[in-house]
């Protein structure tokens, strides 16, 4: 490949051009270093979408020396790089500190901090440590120096490692504190101190900053400035399609941009090209292990669940109706507004609302008794029609679905519970009776067509077939069916399938998406632990019955 026909540019002067994995790029598109590394430089610090205000907040707050500050931001949206320009652009009378490893017990972080403050403690008591950092705080501010702490990581803290560095925050004169802390963190850190017992640390934060994401406006002009840093004096053109795919695929996380980026300009080269088109950021979104975004992370997806619970609802409606020919007028209205709005919500997520089972419950109720509704049979066989009422008004039989996705997706669940941790957590979406395989296989149907199937599980949950009129309850059916007693129901009513969504290690990540899940979904989400789920299924309580039953 001949990048010189391109009228490639020179090397730009004063500078070489530096070693890079992907050097062999460099030169076709006239650049002294690689654009768009991931390592957190300076250099290619951008001042747009807030960054530069951020920084300048960080700054004042510093040099006021009060309270903690805290930032947070998602994964790869550009807190470390806040971190180092932060500790560079600092006034020269104040010393920084780094606290790199977040897993440090409150020991071990008394002795990292004696360690960055050229203390050497090595086998001291705990209370030891704490009288020497406070005799070299106090000595270096005589000195008129200021020192902080910038701890990375922060939501991975323990508990009492937290606790320990707000106690740091009482080492402190008659007007000045002694030691400035700023606390860099993901958004689960928040989650952290709303807890009851970090309650006084939350206190304590006096400036807390939110770093946002790359709006796509902002996308161009990012890209512009990171290949200047690099030494192109040219634009680079990203075509328009080439922008909508990367701000898709990246959804604003800074890191990902720059992986993208990098690897579509790779394309570019072998193509011999001096544009990036939306061929070349697809070639790079294939190759990247984010390339599907998390399905709860977006509106659409958030829609595509609330479509079927939706029509999981409809269908256990439809199903309750037709065992009784009674409830099938008086419910006709309701099962309507039902499908109406799963259709809504279905085709806002891009869905094609299945014809069964509300095209047969909207069937049913035609035929229970709504008006107008005659068909040309009825008009040439009145005396026929009057023949086949009462076997319109009779019970339905529905023949059963195949219920071929269900049964392997139990079979798959059962595999996936024994490789799960007991302390896992999950998000129970849905609950439905056992008998109800119908509902269930439509379900599954319209999540494997809108999200797949990966991290959504079902479990049937064993019961106990009621003997007195108890009230049976279905998850996010209409309040209607909540009155349903065992006489209606079969006798293996206590026993149900239980849906649940995802794997989580701690309480804030379940509860970062059932936050994000609530809003759209008809009925509460709730959390539940894989224990509580083993424990379940091998419980059975037996039937009261016979002698002896109260």
């Amino acid at each position: 490949m001949n990048a010189g026909t391109h009228g490639t540019p020179s090397t730009p002067p004063g500078r070489p051009y530096a070693p890079s994995p992907h050097g062999m790029y460099l030169r076709h598109f006239g650049l002294r270093t690689a654009p768009f590394g991931i390592t957190p430089d300076p250099a290619f610090f951008y001042m747009g979408n807030t960054r530069g205000e951020l920084l300048d907040a960080l700054r004042y707050a510093v040099t006021q020396g009060e309270g903690i500050i805290k930032l947070t931001g998602e994964v790869g949206s550009g807190k470390t790089m806040l971190c180092r320009m932060l500790a560079e652009c600092l006034p020269p009378h104040v010393d920084v500190l780094y606290l790199l490893n977040p897993r440090l017990e409150p020991d071990e972080v008394l002795h990292a901090i004696a360690a960055e403050l050229g203390l050497a403690l090595d086998g001291c008591r705990a209370d030891a440590v704490l009288r020497a950092l406070h005799g070299e705080l106090i000595a270096r501010h005589a000195a008129g120096r200021q020192v902080v702490l910038l701890a990375e990581e922060a939501q991975a803290m323990p508990g009492a490692t937290l606790e320990a560095l707000r106690l740091l925050t009482n080492l402190e004169t008659a007007s000045h504190k002694l030691l400035q802390i700023v606390l860099f963190g993901q958004p689960e850190l928040q989650h952290t101190l709303d807890l009851p017992q970090f309650r006084q640390l939350k206190e304590r934060i006096t400036h807390s900053f939110a770093v946002p994401r790359l709006p796509q406006a902002l996308l161009n002009d990012y890209l512009a400035c990171r290949l200047a840093a690099a030494g192109r004096t040219a634009p680079l053109v990203f075509t328009r399609a080439a922008l909508r795919a990367l701000a898709r695929a990246s959804q604003g996380i800074v890191r990902r941009i720059n992986i993208l980026a990098d690897k579509a300009l790779l394309a570019a080269y072998a193509d011999d090209a001096q544009q990036v088109s939306a061929r070349h950021v697809r070639l790079a979104i294939a190759d990247s292990p984010f390339y599907r975004a998390p399905w709860h992370a977006g509106k659409l997806l958030a829609a595509a669940l609330s479509a079927l619970m939706l029509m999981l609802a409809a269908a256990l409606l439809w199903q309750w109706q037709a065992s009784s020919p009674d409830r099938a007028a008086a419910m006709a209205t309701t099962t309507a507004v039902t499908a109406t709005t799963a259709a809504t919500a279905a085709t806002a997520a891009g869905m094609t609302p299945p014809s069964s089972p509300l095209s047969q419950a909207d069937q049913a109720a035609g035929h229970a008794g709504q008006p107008g509704r005659t068909s040309h049979t009825d008009d040439a066989a009145p005396a026929h029609a009057a023949t086949a009422a009462p076997e319109a008004a009779a019970p339905r039989t529905v023949p059963p679905a195949p219920n071929t996705l269900l049964d392997s997706k139990l079979a798959e669940s059962r595999d996936w519970l024994a490789q799960q941790g007991p302390q896992q957590l999950v998000l129970h979406i849905a609950s439905l009776p056992a008998s109800d395989t119908v509902a269930a296989e439509t379900f599954l149907q319209q999540a494997q067509q809108a999200i797949g199937l990966h991290d959504i599980h079902v479990f049937r949950l064993p019961g106990t077939a009621p003997a007195t009129a108890a009230p049976t309850t279905l998850a996010g059916s209409p309040p209607g069916m909540r009155q349903a007693t065992p006489a209606q129901a079969p006798a293996s009513a206590g026993a149900r399938l239980a849906i649940v969504y995802g794997s989580y290690a701690d309480q804030a990540s379940a509860d970062t998406v059932r936050a994000r899940l609530s809003p759209a979904s008809p009925q509460k989400i709730l959390l539940s632990n894989i224990e509580s789920i083993r424990t379940e299924m091998k419980t059975v309580a037996p039937a009261k019955t016979g002698r002896g039953a109260p």
